[in-house]
């Protein structure tokens, strides 16, 4: 499979079997290109949010199950954890780690009932997700009234200084980063293709005006270390 210089140039097929391909390497990735803080920064993010033991957690785009995790970890075992992915090779891995029941499916038709979550998280997905507006509907239509969302992402800087930092390092240093410590050619492949997707991301004020028109309230945004973007919203 190649991967033209537009994220668009890949379609759900070919982007559920980059992730299926992928799965078996996807936590090394996340870890390298994290220098190791995914995990504990995702409960960080998690914290902030509002995440409660004993909540009902959907996670949308669940991968290899990073968000979940990070959920159970800083819940201490106390919350009812569901996700949603298109790649069952992904999941597979998410299911190998914590307690998850597991559907297949996309954001923008979450196959779950009608107000049956406390919390939905998405962790560095929505670039990926064609119809995001829909997507967010849907995460109106299985919060709980008062319930939370929670959306990772990595936000490309305004500055020509800053997107020069970002896309070297996205775009070169890590994908030969993670070439070099897997010795996989798919590692190198899924940063590149990341790298594109981030460069292509919704602007910050257009998810927050996205949000708030599929009904939520208490829509924010804040940005840590620069270029991790944390979307916050509450239902009504």
């Amino acid at each position: 499979m190649s991967i033209n210089d537009s994220p668009s140039a890949l379609n759900p097929a070919q982007l559920r079997q980059l992730f299926d391909d992928s799965a078996g390497i996807y936590d090394r990735v996340d870890a390298l290109g994290s220098c190791g803080r995914g995990l504990l920064y995702r409960q960080e993010a998690l914290g902030r949010a509002g995440l409660k033991p004993g909540m009902r957690v959907l996670d949308v785009a669940c991968g290899t199950g990073l968000m979940s995790l990070a959920a159970w970890r800083l819940t201490e075992d106390r919350v009812t954890l569901i996700g949603v992915d298109p790649s069952p090779g992904m999941s597979a891995k998410a299911r190998a780690k914590l307690p998850l029941e597991f559907h297949e499916g996309v954001a923008e038709s979450l196959p779950v009932a009608d107000a049956a979550f406390d919390f939905v998280m998405m962790g560095y997905a929505l670039r990926h997700v064609p119809d995001w507006k829909r997507a967010f509907r849907e995460f109106a239509r299985v919060l709980r009234p008062g319930g939370r969302v929670l959306l990772l992402e990595i936000t490309r800087p305004g500055n020509l200084g800053g997107k020069i930092i970002f896309d070297v390092y996205f775009g070169g240093i890590l994908p030969a980063l993670g070439l070099l410590a897997t010795g996989q050619a798919r590692a190198w492949r899924l940063y590149r293709y990341y790298w594109r997707t981030m460069a292509a991301a919704r602007p910050p004020a257009a998810v927050l005006t996205a949000l708030s028109e599929a009904g939520f309230t208490e829509v924010a945004h804040s940005l840590k270390y620069g270029c991790l973007s944390e979307y916050t919203a509450k239902s009504i």
